[in-house]
C-alpha cells in the first residue's frame, strides 16, 4: 500500500504545485504536507501551495502560481507579453483575466491584477504551456497586444507600441492575426494608423 507521505510527492511530482485542499480528493490528510515539510522534503511556495524542495523554479514560478490558483483565469497582458518575450518590463503582479460575471479571487500571494473580459474578448487566442508541471493558460501574441491597445490608459500607450512593434520584428504574428485580434477587442480604429505605419 503506498504510504500517504510518498502519495503526496508523487502528486507533487506530476503537477509541479499542490494545494493544501487538493489533498481531499486523494485521501491525504493536510497534516502530511506539515509532516514532509519538516523533513525537508517540500517547501511552502505560497499560502496554501506546496513544491517539491528541490523543485526547478523558473522566473515563471509566479505565473504558474497564480494559473494553479485560479484555474479559470487567463494570463494576460503585461505577464502574457513577459511569456512571449515581447517586454522588458517584469510585472511584479500577475495579470490575470477573469469572466465579468465571476467571483473575485481572494488570492493573496502571488499578487494579482485582475481584469474582466467578457465573450470573445474573454475565449478568443488562448494558449496552454505547462510551467513547472502546471498547465498554463494565456493569451497568444496578437490577442495580447491588441489588449494592451485596450488597456493603454492602465499601462502606457507606450508598451502597446513595443508589443507591437517587437511582435512583428520577431513575427509572433502577422498582420492579419493582429487585425483580427484588434477587432475581437474592438480596438480597431485605434490600432489602424500604427498597424499602417509599421506594415
Amino acid at each position: 500500500m503506498v504510504s500517504p507521505e510518498s502519495k503526496v510527492l508523487k502528486l507533487l511530482n506530476r503537477e509541479g504545485i499542490l494545494r493544501s485542499r487538493d489533498l481531499a480528493e486523494h485521501g491525504v490528510p493536510r497534516e502530511y504536507l506539515r509532516i514532509l515539510q519538516e523533513k525537508g522534503k517540500i517547501q511552502r511556495s505560497g499560502r496554501g501551495l506546496y513544491i517539491l524542495a528541490d523543485a526547478d523554479v523558473t522566473q515563471q514560478h509566479s505565473v504558474a502560481e497564480a494559473a494553479k490558483k485560479v484555474p479559470a483565469g487567463v494570463i494576460c497582458l503585461l505577464s502574457a507579453l513577459r511569456l512571449h518575450d515581447l517586454t522588458t518590463q517584469a510585472p511584479f503582479e500577475v495579470w490575470i483575466a477573469i469572466d465579468v460575471k465571476a467571483w473575485k479571487p481572494r488570492v493573496d500571494h502571488p499578487p494579482l491584477r485582475i481584469v474582466r473580459f467578457s465573450g470573445q474578448a474573454l475565449t478568443e487566442g488562448i494558449q496552454t504551456r505547462k510551467i513547472e508541471g502546471i498547465a498554463v493558460r494565456f493569451y497568444g501574441p496578437a490577442k495580447t497586444v491588441a489588449d494592451c491597445f485596450k488597456y493603454r490608459n492602465k499601462i502606457g500607450l507606450d508598451v502597446a507600441l513595443e508589443a507591437l512593434r517587437d511582435c512583428l520584428k520577431k513575427r509572433k504574428a502577422t498582420m492579419d492575426e493582429l487585425w483580427a485580434a484588434a477587432k475581437v477587442c474592438r480596438v480597431a480604429k485605434v490600432m489602424q494608423p500604427y498597424l499602417e505605419s509599421l506594415g
